[in-house]
């Protein structure tokens, strides 16, 4: 995939930083705050909208799967209120509720396609539906009274494809059907968005995850992850394979863990992200900028 002399002078510049042993033959080592990655692994990431997964986790999904682990991925929504999305859908200010659940079909086919590039079996790939730029209302206002999408047109999940379709847009519902993913995939590894994430539905997934994690006794395996983590970051913007990436601004105080991805790695992730064909249209700059020699978690939820 390093098609450019600034991609392999950027491979260059990570292998010189990295010391002694950077090239050597073999995975890099695991962070010190995340547990063995081995055959005995169950990992879940907790993915707010399809693409989320990748960004984040793509390496460490795939050095599950190598090492013979288990991964799953739980999409909270289904990404049915991306607005430039929809204007490109139908070129028109005015969107149709059928549009915004196009969408989400066709964010979805494209979670599975990606996902598959990773490891991840069809089994493994578990879609909630819940709605989009709405999940903090559903933890805070909408606890136990339907929430109504303004883009899908939606007060309950009406995707058939989701893992409980027709269940209410409420956070206590929303709080079952995660607790049932989590009884379901038993994870030894949760890795989540932080609740410092800029994004609401990051924040929201992040409390989500740890309040459920919490009650049945999984906090312990919860690391965070961070997509939306300040103005310019990452940086830079772009395609810029080898390069590590550096800790967002928004988790000053926080010092994360640092997982060290093979070239192998990188370039699956890159595939794996351009398979997001819808996002790629609009956001491409942003989205390959997670292409880096480094995946970043935190132990703590903040400082």
């Amino acid at each position: 995939m390093r098609h450019t002399s600034l991609g392999r002078a950027a491979v260059l510049l990570a292998v010189l930083l990295a010391g002694p042993g950077r090239a050597a033959a073999g995975p890099p080592a695991v962070a010190a705050d995340l547990p063995p990655l081995d055959a005995a692994t169950s990992l879940l990431v907790v993915a707010p909208h399809p693409d989320d997964e990748t960004l984040c986790c793509a390496g460490v999904m795939q050095r599950v799967v190598a090492a013979g682990g288990h991964v799953s991925v739980v999409w909270v929504t289904s990404g049915d209120a991306s607005e430039l999305d929809l204007l490109l859908l139908e070129h028109s200010l005015f969107m149709r509720a059928g549009a915004a659940r196009d969408l989400a079909t066709r964010r979805m086919r494209e979670a599975r396609a990606a996902t598959a590039l990773l490891g991840v079996p069809s089994a493994g790939q578990l879609f909630l539906g819940y709605p989009d730029r709405g999940v903090l209302q559903l933890l805070t206002a909408h606890r136990t009274e339907p929430y109504a999408s303004p883009f899908s047109g939606a007060a309950a999940v009406p995707y058939a494809q989701a893992l409980y379709p027709r269940h209410p847009y409420t956070g206590a519902s929303l709080e079952q059907d995660f607790a049932a993913v989590l009884e379901r995939v038993h994870p030894t590894l949760i890795l989540a968005p932080t609740p410092l994430d800029s994004h609401p539905d990051h924040r929201a997934a992040g409390l989500l995850t740890a309040t459920v994690a919490q009650h049945l006794n999984l906090l312990p395996a919860v690391r965070y992850w961070i997509v939306h983590g300040g103005e310019g970051w990452p940086g830079p913007r772009g395609l810029v394979p080898g390069l590590p990436l550096t800790p967002a601004p928004r988790l000053h105080g926080l010092v994360p863990a640092v997982f060290a991805l093979t070239p192998a790695e990188e370039d699956r992730k890159q595939q794996a992200i351009e398979a997001y064909a819808t996002q790629m249209r609009i956001t491409a700059p942003f989205l390959l900028s997670f292409v880096r020699s480094s995946e970043l978690f935190t132990t703590a939820a903040q400082p």
